[in-house]
């Protein structure tokens, strides 16, 4: 069972998550240890959680649960300077790498000794418990992989995917944040274009946006079933999507998405 749990590196997804940790941590038991490059991050994260600021090497010598949220261009250094640590270990751990465009067979090159592995691409909204996180794993067990998901439950929907399939599912919910605060800033901006305080527009086209991936979630239902739903003929929705097909909206969305997924076949080959 994991009953240490350590992040080595504490930016904007490591903090994030290491919340959602704290939190499962309150319910099924354990302690939280942290570690950023400065130690500023991670001291402050450590008061703010009930955490533990500590060094690199505590983490990797004392953690069952690792989690790696340095940036790519870090990352072997830093496992490097840590490497010695894990080798003297005579207890199993699990490693949690969130580095983007680093494979498992990368990862287990550079960590250079046994472990089991995950590698997770999380996203923003992970931050307030609405997160999509889509993961894979390497030498991992049933249990273990139940423990983590149950652990992280309160930083939103895990899924398990092949590897092969990890960057695409990273294009589309990693980046998928940025592609819809254009769609939800120019909707708010046409409520403003009608009069609405800015604020009320922005609030009205984020709860919309939030309301409809919940129903999009729950109901399993094909968008553009649920597009239909709200189309009546002759009406006013149907006059807006037709201005939206004119400017090939939808084939700009895919677009943004292959875009995206070039470019994270390109960051890989560097890495």
């Amino acid at each position: 069972m994991y009953r240490n749990i350590g992040f080595i590196g504490c930016g904007n997804m490591g903090g994030a998550l290491a919340k959602c940790a704290a939190e499962g941590i309150k319910r099924l038991g354990g302690e939280l240890f942290l570690s950023s490059a400065s130690g500023i991050r991670a001291n402050k994260l450590a008061c703010e959680l009930n955490g533990n600021a500590v060094t690199n090497d505590f983490i990797a010598a004392n953690c069952d649960l690792i989690f790696i949220g340095v940036k790519p261009q870090m990352l072997s250094d830093m496992l490097e300077s840590i490497r010695s640590t894990l080798e003297t270990r005579t207890t199993a751990f699990t490693m949690v790498s969130m580095v983007a465009g680093v494979t498992l067979e990368r990862l287990r090159e550079l960590i250079g000794v046994s472990c089991s592995l995950i590698r997770i691409m999380p996203n923003t909204p992970s931050s307030v418990g609405a997160g999509m996180i889509p993961y894979c794993c390497e030498c991992v067990s049933d249990s273990e992989e139940a423990e983590l998901v149950s652990l992280m439950s309160s930083s939103g929907l895990w899924d398990r995917l092949p590897e092969n399939l990890l960057d695409a599912a990273g294009c589309v919910s990693g980046c998928g944040p940025a592609f819809l605060c254009l769609a939800l800033e120019g909707m708010a901006d046409g409520g403003v274009a009608l009069g609405l305080p800015r604020d009320k527009s922005i609030k009205y086209a984020a709860q919309t946006l939030l309301g409809l991936g919940k129903l999009a979630v729950e109901t399993e239902l094909h968008p553009g079933v649920l597009k239909d739903q709200v189309t009546s003929p002759g009406g006013t929705t149907i006059q807006g999507v037709r201005m939206l097909e004119g400017f090939s909206v939808r084939s700009a969305f895919m677009e943004a998405v292959i875009a995206a997924y070039e470019k994270t076949v390109v960051l890989k080959e560097n890495t």
